[in-house]
């Protein structure tokens, strides 16, 4: 993917999600929940949109994911990075393709001041970031069962 193809994209304001949000149980039987949907937009962007929460750790990561190559653009909460560069940005931090580094490359963000308790609020401020609208509702994430030992 072109830089300029990436900068037209992240700038394109037609990007939406028409459908409702439910977190399902991880695949692999983790305590981790997640969801995919499927992003519109007027240039018909081969996108989808991933998340991942772990209450129990306390991560939540929200993806968009191109067919063709790969993570884009996402947001990272409560995992530490460590930047090509050799810097490491912490455990809230964004990734943006680059030509260069592709999505390895992560800066931390000044427009996430939600909680990763807040699921639901965090990604508001991630839609209004990155100009994508979304029509139908996200769901909380469902409470964390503990298993009996």
């Amino acid at each position: 993917m072109k830089q300029q193809d990436f900068d037209a994209f992240l700038a394109d304001t037609t990007k939406q999600i028409n459908e409702d949000i439910i977190w399902r149980k991880d695949e692999d039987h983790s305590p981790a929940v997640e969801f995919r949907v499927s992003m519109a937009s007027q240039a018909r962007y081969s996108i989808f949109v991933k998340g991942s929460c772990n209450l129990a750790a306390r991560t939540l990561t929200y993806a968009l994911i191109h067919s063709s190559f790969g993570r884009i653009y996402a947001l990272d909460m409560g995992k530490d990075h460590h930047n090509p560069s050799c810097f490491n940005v912490g455990r809230k931090h964004k990734h943006r393709w680059t030509e260069k580094f592709r999505d390895k490359d992560a800066y931390v963000p000044e427009d996430i001041t939600a909680l990763v308790s807040d699921p639901v609020a965090i990604w508001l401020q991630f839609c209004k970031e990155v100009l994508l609208t979304h029509s139908g509702v996200m769901y909380p994430p469902p409470p964390l069962q503990l298993e009996l030992l």
